[in-house]
């Protein structure tokens, strides 16, 4: 380890409050691994509550690692890398666990295995190697594009799935057993563990898969993702705070899991259920624990809005002198009380998500908002001096036309003359701040059949969006590069050959065009193709709670444009 990297390490440290600090024995180790930067890593709430979960379990030890940050220069990125807490190779560790919501942070799972000094393709590992271990929503979704790489993967929440893993990991581990026979166990006897080498993949001529089939009889041909029933039986919350992170003032702090709502491309709101609430009563030590620390309390979950006692939680931080944050609200939630309660939090940026700009399209969505939702919740907020209005959009949506394109801009002048016109004479309306993604098929959604829209027509429609509104002196336009729309839908949708172009691009460091023209596989067949219904995908051996024929229903009904 280089001087400047233990001086990095120890003024990242120096700056945390509620690290772990273990003393090394004889303990299960563990390092937890975020594959990107230190400041995007430790805004994860998923990455925080796994770091806690491990270090609370008797008998484990979990410290942490993060991609070298770009900004310190080319030498970062030839250091052997070493754990934060006590900076030991990575090699030591007995598990090195990936976290991953993020598919475009996949290639730097290959960059910080070469950089550990760790094989980077599974079945080159032995008995001295850490076992490479991987979980969050990424590849709860789809793991296969990582297949190649990672050894384990936990597929669920890992309240429910970790503490079992963990400790029959450990039993195996004790009893000396070699590298293939411990996967074999975990494989067989804790629900929800996948192991790639232990399942084998045929292909039919055309391309598509003809068959998945474990490698022994008494292996489960289908994973079952994990849940947990009863959220308030614990928190989740931020273990550790720290300045560096992208939410540096907020103390963030989960309500709610799952969505009953059934938007038809939202995988959150499938993949999340079933829908629970955290009740009041659980989350009061949470919120006194951030407001002690001055921080103002996020309230994180995939349908905030839906909790039956969010105006209550929002008064309780209010009442011991805390403020809170959310990260969007449901446009047809939104009312006079919620809004004054923002304004009371000292909320000026309010974010809601009308998806699309027509009804038509929104029906299709199955998005259950009407435009008078839509008018009544920038009412209520204006009214209440909220001056900045984050409206998210998305394009290239299935049965999308001109029109709803159109009808984007259309909306947003009208919602922007509505703003104005409302706070005439008082404090004035400062910008709506419009925030457009392209769509992006996803796994165990209706819409997972669906083709990426070619990124070409895409960066049109951005282009007309951006020069009408323009025009518009208090609208700001935010998008990103659709060309890593398309890598995400590669990696969101592929199957365990596209591992190869992930090695690709990271032998060609970083280069995508590269490895897409050199790797002999053809990703227009993942991201352009209009998938069969009735043909088997690449996630269709997890078990995810959810009936396949309710989503072809739901997909057949939005392409009939059925709400």
């Amino acid at each position: 380890m280089s001087w400047m990297q233990q001086k990095r390490y120890e003024k990242l440290l120096a700056g945390e409050r509620g690290t772990r600090r273990k003393i090394w024995n004889d303990q299960l180790t563990v390092c937890l691994a975020y594959p990107n930067v230190y400041r995007i890593g430790m805004s994860n709430l998923g990455f925080q509550t796994v770091y806690g979960l491990l270090n609370r379990l008797p008998g484990c030890l979990c410290e942490r690692i993060f991609l070298p940050d770009p900004t310190e220069g080319d030498a970062s990125r030839q250091e052997a890398l070493v754990s934060m807490e006590s900076q030991r190779p990575l090699k030591e560790f007995d598990i090195l666990a990936f976290a991953l919501p993020f598919e475009n942070d996949y290639p730097y799972v290959l960059r910080m295995l070469e950089q550990a000094g760790i094989p980077m393709e599974a079945g080159s590992r032995d008995d001295s190697d850490p076992l490479i271990m991987a979980g969050g929503i990424a590849v709860t979704l789809n793991p296969e594009p990582l297949s190649s790489f990672v050894d384990l993967f936990l597929l669920g929440e890992a309240e429910e799935l970790l503490p079992e893993f963990v400790e029959r990991y450990d039993n195996v581990l004790r009893q000396g057993k070699k590298r293939g026979d411990r996967l074999f166990a975990v494989q067989r006897d804790v629900t929800g563990v996948y192991v790639p080498a232990l399942y084998s993949v045929s292909y039919q001529s055309d391309g598509t898969i003809q068959e998945m089939k474990p490698a022994d009889e008494a292996l489960p041909g289908k994973i079952r993702r994990r849940w947990v029933r009863d959220i308030s039986a614990f928190v989740t919350e931020q273990v550790i705070t720290t300045p560096e992170t992208e939410f540096g003032e907020l103390f963030l702090t989960e309500v709610s899991r799952g969505c009953q709502r059934g938007c038809r491309f939202c995988a959150a709101g499938f993949v999340y259920r079933p829908l629970r609430f955290r009740r009041m009563e659980a989350l009061e030590t949470s919120f006194i624990r951030g407001i002690a620390l001055g921080k103002k309390i996020g309230l994180l979950g995939t349908a905030v809005s839906d909790h039956p006692q969010l105006a209550d939680l929002c008064r309780h931080v209010l009442g011991r002198g805390g403020s809170f944050s959310l990260g969007s609200l449901r446009t047809d939630r939104v009312n006079r009380e919620m809004a004054a309660l923002l304004r009371e939090s000292g909320v000026e940026t309010v974010a809601l998500a009308p998806e699309a700009g027509t009804q038509r399209l929104r029906d299709v969505l199955h998005k259950g908002i009407s435009e008078a939702h839509i008018f009544h919740a920038v009412e209520c907020l204006v009214k209440e001096r909220i001056r900045q209005i984050r409206l998210y959009f998305m394009i290239g949506l299935p049965t999308e036309t001109e029109a709803d394109i159109e009808g984007i801009i259309v909306l947003t002048r009208r919602i922007r003359h509505h703003a104005l016109q409302i706070s005439k004479g008082k404090q004035p309306f400062k910008r709506i701040i419009l925030s457009i993604n392209q769509f992006i098929p996803k796994s165990s959604t209706p819409f997972q059949w669906h083709p990426l829209e070619d990124i070409r027509i895409v960066r049109k429609k951005l282009q007309r969006i951006e020069r009408v509104l323009h025009r518009e002196g208090s609208v700001k336009v935010l998008h990103d590069l659709p060309k890593w729309n398309y890598i995400q839908t590669l990696l969101s949708l592929g199957d365990r050959r596209v591992g190869q172009i992930l090695l690709e691009v990271h032998q060609s460091g970083g280069n995508w065009s590269q490895a897409l023209k050199k790797v002999n596989l053809n990703p227009d067949f993942y991201v352009y193709r209009s998938k069969d219904i009735r043909e088997i995908l690449p996630w269709d051996f997890i078990d995810q709670g959810i009936d396949k024929s309710m989503l072809i229903r739901e997909y057949q009904q939005a392409l009939l444009e059925i709400s």
